[in-house]
């Protein structure tokens, strides 16, 4: 398999919500990193991708373009549409992910967005106010890794 044909099969996967079919694509020591979770290694970054898609629900589209990559890194621009928090606000989150691949997997995926974008749509006036600060940055990183914490002792 192609380094291009593993990204597109970890996008496909996401698509179809098969967490499995993301997961085989990560090496064991994958380092995942971005502005809502910082950055997370090996089990950390695979459980981060279940708990997603486990509370994601019909209304979650992803879809990805530009995929490029030769043997050591690779990119792709994805965007993901759905409804966020008890308001169900509207998002929609451009990212733009670099890879890069060890032993025919991807051992460090590094997705970019605006946060400040992104936490005026899904928290917003708090998001519209501070989203921008690293105040907040860091306020939804604690959170979504205390989430992620819980959710991986349940499992």
């Amino acid at each position: 398999m192609t380094n291009k044909t593993l990204i597109e099969k970890f996008y496909t996967s996401f698509q179809n919500k098969d967490y499995h079919g993301m997961i085989e694509c990560y090496h064991d020591d994958i380092i995942f990193e971005d502005p809502g979770f910082g950055e997370l290694h090996g089990e950390e970054a695979k459980s981060m991708w279940k708990m997603l898609l486990s509370r994601s629900n019909s209304d979650t589209k992803i879809t990805f373009k530009d995929a490029e990559a030769n043997d050591s890194s690779g990119s792709v621009k994805w965007t993901a549409k759905y409804t966020y928090g008890d308001k169900k606000r509207k998002v929609v989150n451009n990212i733009s992910a670099k890879f890069k691949f060890k032993d025919g997997k991807i051992i460090d995926h590094r997705d970019h967005f605006n946060l400040w974008k992104w936490t005026s749509q899904a928290l917003g006036m708090p998001g519209i106010l501070l989203g921008w600060t690293p105040f907040m940055k860091k306020k939804l990183q604690q959170r979504t890794n205390k989430m992620l914490k819980k959710f991986m002792a349940k499992q």
